[in-house]
């Protein structure tokens, strides 16, 4: 009998330091969940955050705004060429903005628009190019590649520190999408400049 009493302490002794172990791990976690959720309400409401969605707002407007625009690019532009390059960014513009919105979502934060006084002036001057240039010619085709390159510098630039603000604040996952987009601005730039050397250029000097 007195093994038996024994043997039932033990256990019970045991069990109690058991429970005892798995509330202080389920403490410890709440704790740790706890000063995350902390870390993440202090991102939030801090300067640099705020200015950093101030700024997405921003790049918002004059992603949508460009999509509005590139048709009338495309439009007035002489060479066949750049007209399917202007086609061709419209669709990646409309993704862009999607992307944006995406952005928003994992940040807990509704896709809004900030009027960007940079795009909407870039797109003022796309606009005198083609008031200012005759149709069909290689010197409106010229001017058009420099307005769209203008655009695509001012994208460049703000991806970039956007993507970067990103990484900053460990928001993996937006820093990846960011990242995507400023790639593919990048490309835009690119064959932009590839049909301004093979021939618009040249074209262009001897109208």
């Amino acid at each position: 009998m007195a093994a038996e009493k024994k043997t039932s302490t033990s256990k019970t002794t045991g069990s109690k330091a058991t429970n005892s172990k798995t509330t202080n791990s389920k403490a410890s976690g709440t704790k740790s969940d706890s000063k995350q959720s902390s870390i993440s309400q202090q991102m939030k409401d801090s300067e640099f955050h705020q200015f950093f969605l101030d700024e997405l707002k921003d790049i918002y407007w004059a992603e949508k705004h460009l999509a509005k625009a590139l048709p009338k690019l495309q439009k007035a532009a002489t060479s066949k060429e750049l007209a399917q390059a202007f086609e061709k960014h419209t669709q990646e513009t409309e993704t862009h903005i999607k992307t944006i919105e995406k952005v928003f979502e994992l940040l807990g934060e509704k896709a809004t628009a900030k009027k960007c006084d940079a795009m909407e002036g870039l797109i003022e001057e796309a606009n005198s190019v083609i008031s200012d240039t005759d149709k069909g010619t290689a010197v409106r085709d010229a001017g058009l590649i420099l307005s769209a390159q203008k655009a695509e510098h001012y994208e460049i630039a703000t991806y970039g520190t956007l993507r970067t603000f990103a990484e900053k604040m460990g928001h993996e996952e937006v820093t990846s999408l960011l990242q995507q987009t400023l790639d593919n601005e990048k490309e835009t730039d690119v064959a932009l400049t590839e049909i301004a050397v093979n021939f618009v250029n040249e074209e262009a000097s001897e109208e």
